[in-house]
C-alpha cells in the first residue's frame, strides 16, 4: 500500500486520548504521524507503521 503525506490512517491500537486516526506528516524509512484528536506526534519505523496501519480513511486537503 502506498502512503502519502496528508493522508489519515486508522491504526490498530487507540491512542490514550481515545482516537485511532492519525495524519501522516513524513514518509520515508521512518514515518512521523500526528494524532488527529490531541495533536501529539510520534515517529515510527516503516516496518512497525505498516504492521499497525489498518486502512487509509481519507486524504486531507
Amino acid at each position: 500500500m502506498d502512503y502519502e503525506v496528508g493522508q489519515i490512517v486508522e491504526m490498530k491500537k487507540t491512542h490514550p486520548c481515545g482516537s485511532s486516526r492519525w495524519e501522516i506528516l513524513r514518509v520515508g524509512m521512518d514515518f512521523r504521524i500526528k494524532c488527529t484528536r490531541c495533536g501529539r506526534s510520534i515517529m515510527l519505523p516503516r516496518s512497525k507503521f505498516q504492521k499497525s496501519a489498518r486502512k487509509i480513511v481519507e486524504r486531507e486537503t
